[in-house]
């Protein structure tokens, strides 16, 4: 399925958009992270928290990712 062709210049703007927004979100996290694993909190819930939506936001930037990568014939 050639998912980038049946997106409309809009779609596409947003999708980079959103995209845009996610990656800052996962590199604030990301800081974040580095932060409080030198200067740890006093329970780990927060850092499992943080490390887990880290991950959600790495999942999701791939998944629009690939929505703008042209499909390649095998």
């Amino acid at each position: 399925m050639d998912t980038l062709m049946t997106l409309t210049e809009e779609e596409i703007a947003d999708i980079h958009e959103r995209l845009h927004e996610m990656q800052v979100d996962h590199r604030d996290l990301d800081l974040v992270i580095e932060h409080l694993t030198i200067n740890p909190p006093p329970d780990q819930l927060l850092m499992r928290r943080l490390k887990k939506r880290k991950l959600l936001l790495k999942d999701r930037i791939s998944q629009l990712e690939r929505m703008l990568v042209p499909d390649i014939p095998a």
